[in-house]
């Protein structure tokens, strides 16, 4: 039977926990405990799972940071094994004593965790009107990182520094001038309050900065993106950004990280705007062109929208389904026929299956009814199925 108890907030000990640890075989526990004895092992996540899983039919409790209900080795663990051979007692979380302490109610709070982890969860991050994030030292990189297009008075940020110790931090901070008493090899934890309110879900083109012209206009836009069955947290390349408004949209309406190419130094102004003022986060806009870009960049694409970029990149798509991602889509626009014929050459000589379809519309406008005629759409679509 394995035991699982968190030793709630504070020092790395055994003061918090109200079970008889000696009537157990065995006490596991993370190597940076100060306990010691002769039936205490220290490990690491890798060696505990380990040795718990072996050896789980023994009395053995797992003492666990904090909650083990809360972003823990303890419910990895518990997971694993028969359910009537383990059992979790619950202490108390970074997370519950931080909102007692701030008098705020949990249901307006989205928790993530940023520790040991690289990527932010778009459906959690700023989605409520509090985000909390459980950090390591890497944390607040990555975060300046995916909140740059957000203006500083967007959010408030206050960190939970030593939690439970007798030189506990709990205050607002800026993290781009970040107090040196703030030694971030020590666990701690962020809560971002939104501040700002949210765009619509859905844009109008008169939303976005955008050159005459240079723009998906909406219902096209919302066509392609269907079209491109994109799911959250799915890395979208789009290439020939324009104004950024697809990428844009897609964001805001999937919550995709997008990755932005642009080669105009003008469109790239107005991207960054657009970016800033569509509460944009953790997305990434190369300015140069795309094809010589593509190599630069490690993680591969789920989905691709091609809306521009000249025939230096047209003549890339074979390599960019390569780099797709199994189940990913292209979707490619083209609005002029030598563009489309030479597409479907280049597709043909390298056996990428695609489907086209043509999309005309025509709108009304004004009290008279005028008419405003668009130009015409081939939308290509091509899937990256698994063999």
């Amino acid at each position: 039977m394995v035991t699982i108890i968190g030793n709630g907030i504070g020092e790395y000990n055994f003061l918090n926990i109200q079970e008889d640890l000696t009537t157990f075989n065995k006490i596991v526990c993370d190597k940076n405990f100060t306990e010691v004895g002769k039936n205490i092992l220290k490990l690491g996540f890798k060696d505990a799972k380990e040795y718990i899983l072996k050896n789980y039919n023994q009395n053995i409790v797992y003492i666990v940071t904090g909650s083990p209900l809360f972003f823990s080795a303890g419910t990895i663990i518990a997971s694993k094994l028969p359910k009537d051979q383990v059992k979790i007692i619950n202490n108390t979380s970074c997370k519950d004593y931080l909102l007692t302490k701030l008098f705020i109610d949990e249901t307006k709070v989205n928790s993530i965790s940023l520790h040991g982890r690289i990527n932010i969860d778009k459906t959690k991050f700023l989605t409520n009107q509090y985000t909390l994030i459980l950090c390591d030292k890497y944390t607040i990189d990555i975060l300046k990182e995916v909140i740059k297009y957000l203006k500083k008075d967007d959010i408030d940020i206050t960190i939970g520094y030593k939690l439970g110790y007798k030189d506990e931090l709990i205050e607002k901070v800026d993290i781009y001038n970040l107090s040196k008493k703030f030694n971030l090899s020590y666990s701690y934890i962020l809560l971002i309050k939104k501040l700002y309110t949210e765009p619509n879900i859905i844009s109008c083109d008169d939303e976005f900065e955008k050159e005459r012209g240079m723009i998906t206009k909406k219902y096209k836009r919302e066509l392609s993106l269907q079209a491109l069955d994109l799911k959250p947290n799915e890395i979208l390349w789009d290439v020939g950004a324009g104004s950024g408004s697809c990428g844009i949209q897609a964001y805001k309406r999937y919550r995709t990280k997008t990755i932005f190419f642009e080669k105009q130094l003008n469109r790239i102004d107005i991207i960054k705007t657009n970016l800033t003022k569509h509460k944009v986060i953790d997305c990434t806009l190369f300015e140069g062109e795309a094809q010589d870009i593509f190599d630069t960049i490690k993680s591969n694409p789920n989905k691709i929208f091609l809306g521009g970029g000249g025939v230096k990149v047209i003549e890339k798509i074979p390599y960019l389904y390569d780099r797709l991602e199994q189940d990913g889509i292209i979707l490619i626009n083209a609005i002029t026929l030598t563009h489309l014929s030479l597409m479907i050459t280049i597709l043909n000589k390298y056996n990428i299956e695609y489907s086209i379809n043509s999309i005309s519309l025509t709108s009304y406008k004004g009290k008279l009814n005028l008419v405003e005629p668009q130009r015409e759409l081939y939308m290509i679509v091509i899937s990256k199925k698994i063999v």
